[in-house]
């Protein structure tokens, strides 16, 4: 199973951690693009401007400020840097040892500075959304898009994906033919008395860190979609839609109001 991650804007500063290195970190093949992506960023948070190219208002000036300082910034694992409703939900540091070597080999984070990264990998404090076309690399889905498809499907497969990223970070890889048959996209809806539901973005945050929790902590590990689906249905209420061909599957969790 391949647990997919979406990150989270709000991140931890690392202060003792040493400098970025891109030899040290999960799939290597993605180091080129990572290397044009970081100096990119680099480039760009040193100029006038770059606020609104990256699409942030003024109050987060300082993160911006330290994209610049990106190459001998201190690190810390992407299990400590990423904070925030879901990570909050999810809560990595306190699973048992069975629980954080499943995370280890199961949950990616897709990242927009690097492409993706496993709970261990080290790398600095960053501002970047996936949605931004960083000068001279373009519009970052697009940027990773081929490097992510090279090497993710090779990271599943014959296992089952489950897919907990906003679609800012989906458009950055969407599996195809048979393996999105075997992809399962997590949405949460909450359900009114009166039998009408809604997306509440925030809970849903917090339900997919949940999700992925339960996932990790109890270590099942199913083969379908139906069987995911047949697995949480022991602790959530759960409705998976029809299959269709080269088609991601739709999982809802639904809570009541």
């Amino acid at each position: 199973m391949l647990i997919l991650a979406p990150p989270s804007e709000g991140k931890a500063a690392g202060s003792r951690g040493r400098p970025l290195d891109l030899d040290q970190l999960s799939f290597p093949e993605l180091t080129e693009t990572r290397v044009e992506v970081v100096d990119a960023l680099v480039d760009l948070s040193a100029r006038a401007g770059a606020l609104d190219v990256l699409g942030v208002g003024a109050g987060v000036r300082d993160q911006v400020d330290r994209n610049v300082d990106l190459w001998s910034a201190p690190t810390l694992p992407a299990s400590r840097l990423y904070t925030g409703v879901l990570y909050d939900a999810l809560d990595l540091a306190s699973l048992d040892r069975s629980g954080k070597a499943r995370a280890a080999r199961r949950l990616v984070v897709i990242s927009a500075a690097f492409g993706a990264l496993r709970p261990n990998d080290k790398v600095p404090s960053y501002r970047l959304s996936m949605d931004v076309a960083l000068p001279g690399v373009g519009k970052l889905a697009a940027a990773w898009r081929p490097s992510l498809d090279a090497v993710l499907p090779a990271v599943v497969g014959r296992g089952l994906v489950v897919d907990l990223r906003s679609s800012t970070y989906a458009a950055a890889w969407r599996p195809e033919g048979a393996l999105a048959e075997r992809t399962v996209a997590v949405h949460v809806l909450r359900e009114q008395p009166d039998g009408t539901r809604s997306v509440v973005s925030h809970m849903a945050k917090h339900t997919r860190g949940i999700v992925a929790r339960w996932l990790l902590e109890t270590g099942v590990d199913p083969r379908t979609p139906e069987a995911l689906a047949d697995a949480l249905a022991a602790d959530f209420r759960v409705e998976l839609d029809g299959p269709r061909e080269g088609k991601t599957r739709r999982l809802e969790i639904v809570e009541a109001a």
